[in-house]
Formats: C-alpha cells, sequence, structure tokens
C-alpha cells in the first residue's frame, strides 16, 4: 500500500505538471497578444488534469498522440520546454524545425508521436504505433488524446475497430469538454456518447472526473497496467471544461457566463492545491511551484525571441516529393 508521503509525493508530481502547463500555456498566450507568434494558439487552460494525471504512468518508450490541442500533453510527457517554445515561434531549434508550430508539436525523444490539426486525425496513428508495437513484442503502449468532437469523425469508428480486432495496446483517452470549436457536442452527438459508442466495438470504458487530477491518475494506473499485461485496447472519458475560448484569437463570448465562474470554482489546479493545503502542504510550497514554473516559462519565452529563424535553404526539406515539387513550374 502506498504510504501517506509517497502519496503526498505523488499529489505534488501532478501538481506541478499542471502548473507548469498553464504557466506555458498563459505565457504562449502572453506572447501570441504581443505579436511575438505567428498564427492562433489552441490552449488546454482547465484541462490540464488529464494530461498530467494520465502520462505520470506512462514510461519513456511508451508513445502518445495528441490532437490540435496538444501543448499539455507533450508536456507531461516530458517533451523539451526551450523545443516546443522555439516551435510556437517558428524558430530553427523547435522540435518540428519551426515548420509546425502549435498544432504539430512533436518530441519522437519522449514518445510524444505528435499533435495534429485534423480532428481525430491522432487516432489511426495511434492505433498504427500499437499495431508496429505488438509486432516488435513490446510491452510499451500507446495512450491517445482527442476531444469529444472527434467521436463524431470516421477515424474514431475505423481505429477502435483496427485495436479492438488486434487486440492492441492503446488506451484511448477521450478529454470531453463538452463543446467542438463553437457549437455544444450534446446538440451534434446521438446517443449515449463516447463510452457507448466504444463499449460497441469491444472497447471497454471508465468514466472519470477530469478535473480531479488524482481520480485521474488512479483510474489511468490500472488501465495502463491492464494494457499493459495485454487487455487490448481500453477507454479512459475524462469529463472536464476549458475555461479559454477555442483559440487565441476568440473571446469567447458565446460562453454563459454562470457556467464558466462554476467551472473556475472547480478547475483542477485550483482543486488540487485546495487538497494539499488540507494534507499539511504550505502554502508557500505551492506558490513556489507555481512561481518556479512561471519563471522556467518566461525565460524559455526570452530565448525564443532570440533564437535563430530556420535557414530558407531548408524549406523543402521533411516535404514528400520535395525534388518533384522544386522542379515544378
Amino acid at each position: 500500500m502506498t504510504g501517506t508521503g509517497d502519496n503526498r509525493a505523488r499529489l505534488l508530481a501532478l501538481y506541478t505538471t499542471m502548473c507548469r502547463i498553464r504557466a506555458f500555456e498563459e505565457t504562449a498566450l502572453a506572447a501570441h497578444k504581443a505579436g511575438e507568434i505567428p498564427g492562433p494558439l489552441h490552449v488546454s487552460i482547465g484541462q490540464e488534469g488529464v494530461a498530467a494525471g494520465l502520462c505520470l504512468n506512462l514510461r519513456l518508450d511508451d508513445r502518445i498522440t495528441s490532437n490540435h490541442r496538444g501543448h499539455g500533453h507533450a508536456l507531461a510527457k516530458g517533451a523539451g520546454v526551450a523545443g516546443m517554445m522555439e516551435e510556437l515561434f517558428g524558430r530553427a531549434g523547435g522540435h518540428c524545425r519551426g515548420k509546425g508550430g502549435s498544432m504539430h508539436i512533436a518530441d519522437f525523444s519522449v514518445g510524444m508521436l505528435g499533435a495534429n490539426g485534423v480532428v481525430a486525425g491522432g487516432i489511426p496513428i495511434a492505433v498504427g504505433a500499437a499495431q508496429g508495437l505488438k509486432l516488435l513484442g513490446s510491452d510499451a503502449i500507446v495512450a491517445c488524446f482527442f476531444g469529444d468532437g472527434a467521436i463524431n469523425r470516421g477515424p474514431f469508428l475505423e481505429g477502435l475497430n483496427w485495436a479492438a480486432l488486434y487486440r492492441l495496446p492503446v488506451l484511448f483517452v477521450c478529454e470531453d469538454n463538452g463543446v467542438a470549436a463553437f457549437t455544444a457536442t450534446a446538440s451534434v452527438t446521438a446517443g449515449p456518447g463516447v463510452a457507448a459508442r466504444a463499449a460497441s466495438l469491444g472497447v471497454p470504458g471508465v468514466t472519470v472526473d477530469g478535473n480531479d487530477a488524482a481520480a485521474v491518475d488512479a483510474a489511468a494506473s490500472r488501465l495502463v497496467a491492464e494494457i499493459r499485461a495485454g487487455s487490448g485496447p481500453q477507454l479512459l472519458h475524462a469529463t472536464t471544461y476549458r475555461l479559454t475560448g477555442h483559440t487565441s484569437t476568440d473571446p469567447a463570448a458565446w460562453r454563459l457566463a454562470a457556467d464558466v465562474e462554476a467551472a473556475r470554482a472547480a478547475e483542477p489546479i485550483g482543486r488540487l492545491r485546495d487538497r494539499l493545503l488540507a494534507e499539511g502542504i504550505a502554502a508557500a510550497e505551492l506558490d513556489g511551484i507555481r512561481g518556479e514554473a512561471l519563471a522556467e516559462m518566461s525565460a524559455a519565452r526570452a530565448a525564443a525571441l532570440t533564437a535563430p529563424w530556420p535557414d530558407p535553404a531548408v524549406a523543402w526539406e521533411d516535404v514528400q516529393d520535395c525534388g518533384a515539387m522544386q522542379g515544378a513550374d
């Protein structure tokens, strides 16, 4: 049984990861507002409990795939902050050499196979990666993050069907924030939802409060262990709420003020902070964790601002059939 000290350490690890995710995205939003980052950002402020609680249970050799809102997933899996910030700034030192930007964050060195600008686009990538791991005889697994809007896309059906048919080591993680871009998901989704759809394909699911990072951690711990032992694919359905607009340019005026206020009262960082205070952790220690996270991200922003731009000579590298494209009229 885990002792009290071990439990506090685990809760502090969750809190630290969530603070780093929040600080990264707040810093990135400020940089975008200042005109330092080209193009809009999709942030996950309010959803940090899912990324932190899930990734705490993954090994370095486990893989993850993400969606267009992938900063938190990448950070929780261990992606380097400097490479992530430079990628947002379009600089040569970015994880994708400044070519991918916010929606295509990746860091293969920690098993982060990439964010994806196509809704549900990460699902078939995760299934393919899991197929490869199984063929290699590895006990590593793949965690696949997607939103509730993705369950109405074809890759959801195709991916879960294939994973169930071949008993692949995939944990499908649905971050259900109740909205697909600007549309309430319930208004465009027939039937009882993601868990029922997964079950109809033979993929068992567990629903958890995604704003309770410790509950996500506990559920993920069990599911990851079962998948690693050969259970086949499973689903973690985490209910949560995104506190910001769809993008960094969306003021979210379409949200009901009462809903936002209720969500702020239940957001994951504040909830875990209250629990840690009740467990005897000093407020000064928690404030210090938050302050360190902000300082880390501020330094990364400053470094990215002075980092070199990509050499124009590499523009066609990493592009399929680039030779043919260069020779085209």
